[in-house]
């Protein structure tokens, strides 16, 4: 019987919201060691710099990029939603706004591959 609960409780739009913000969150953990080594090398002069940053025209770094907007605007717009619920007594859980939050988050995520950046 528990087994069957736990079961139907992943199918749950708010327990896929919470697991995607999670992952979400330690995407961008994971991305903090990067930030800090570059900002080191900028510190380390211009020349450095620059040769840290032709690593970025990699194609495998702009798809991470990408990712990385994608990562972060998937962890504010699902964060707002846990705001929503704990701050302004929010309690409906549909698939509605959690598709609506991904969506959101997915298309900030397009403008930015579209950009060119």
């Amino acid at each position: 019987m528990r087994a069957g609960l736990i079961r139907a409780s992943l199918r749950r739009p708010g327990f896929a919201a919470a697991l995607i913000h999670r992952l979400s969150g330690l995407a961008l953990a994971l991305f903090l060691p990067m930030h800090f080594i570059a900002l080191g090398t900028a510190l380390q002069g211009a020349d450095r710099l620059e040769s840290f940053l032709g690593l970025t025209q990699n194609g495998f770094v702009r798809t991470a990029e990408w990712g990385l907007v994608c990562a972060l605007a998937v962890h504010m717009a699902l964060g707002l939603r846990v705001l929503a619920i704990e701050w302004l007594r929010y309690r409906e859980r549909t698939a509605l706004v959690v598709s609506g939050c991904l969506a959101t988050a997915f298309a900030v995520g397009l403008l930015f591959l579209l950009s060119g950046a």
